[in-house]
């Protein structure tokens, strides 16, 4: 208490106190006394108004020029931007009609129940039927990106999220356990879908995943149901439940209705025939 009331009464330190004094005696500080020191407090005074006043007529003159650059530019980025985003329409537009014609032509490419079975098969075709639907989402406390939009990159250092190689092990355990057509969260896989990863997104095909993933499966409902659970990726998956908490909910649908793939690439093949030897 002693040092906080010292503190309190002797604000001033009295080094500085004993300097302002010995100043003060001695008839310095304060307003310059000679005319000569007047003279250059004024002569400072002015040079320093002077400045401030060309640095403010200059700033009045330059806005207008700014103000027009600045106009100029807007217009020329919402000018690109609209350039752009006709681009991107029309590559939309080709994309899909591109699509279209390798569905039909996989369509035509057989005959009767084969070229039907071709398409489904290969994800040329939107296709409906029984079968199951399996939710799967992050643990509660796993820190998802509830905002709608697929997660930054932080790493996958929490083991209460889904990684893309626990989505690799669903998939490929549902088409073991018999499913005809699989999609996630709306989007189609095809024998040519790849499940990547970046940062903490799930990536299928390039195009980001928000949680939870929604994975349906055409097939032959509870039978797939069973088979799936009791597979070796069934049990992984439960596994990732028991130990991590993840979520996981599985049920059995009696249609379901899937979309066709984004986009399907027609490939042939040629059998090689080997030249006699002589």
């Amino acid at each position: 208490m002693s040092l906080l009331t010292n503190v309190m009464d002797h604000s001033l330190d009295d080094g500085y106190a004993e300097a302002a004094a010995r100043k003060k005696a001695e008839g310095g500080g304060g307003m310059p006394k000679t005319l000569r020191a007047k003279l250059g407090l004024a002569a400072g005074l002015v040079l320093a108004a002077l400045v401030v006043t060309v640095g403010a007529a200059q700033a009045r003159v330059a806005a207008p020029v700014v103000a027009k650059e600045r106009e100029e530019l807007i217009d020329r980025i919402e000018g690109e931007t609209s350039a752009a985003d006709k681009l991107e329409k029309s590559v939309d537009e080709l994309r899909g009609e591109v699509s279209e014609r390798q569905r039909e032509a996989l369509r035509t490419s057989g005959d009767g129940d084969r070229a039907d079975l071709m398409g489904v098969l290969s994800g040329a075709v939107a296709v409906h039927g029984p079968g199951v639907k399996l939710v799967v989402d992050d643990a509660k406390d796993a820190g998802t990106g509830g905002d709608g939009q697929p997660r930054g990159t932080s790493g996958f250092s929490d083991t209460g999220r889904i990684r893309d190689r626990d989505m690799q092990r669903v998939v490929n355990g549902l088409w073991e356990s018999g499913a005809e057509a699989v999609s996630i969260n709306g989007q189609r896989l095809t024998a040519l879908s790849a499940i990547r990863a970046a940062g903490d997104a799930i990536l299928v095909d390039n195009r980001p995943l928000v949680p939870p993933y929604t994975v349906l499966a055409v097939g032959d409902g509870a039978g797939l149901s069973t088979t799936f659970q009791d597979s070796a990726d069934g049990l992984y998956l439960h596994a990732l439940q028991e130990n991590y908490g993840i979520r996981t909910a599985i049920s059995v649908a009696d249609d379901l209705r899937l979309p066709a793939a984004p986009s399907v690439i027609v490939r042939t093949a040629q059998p090689i025939t080997e030249k006699g030897t002589s």
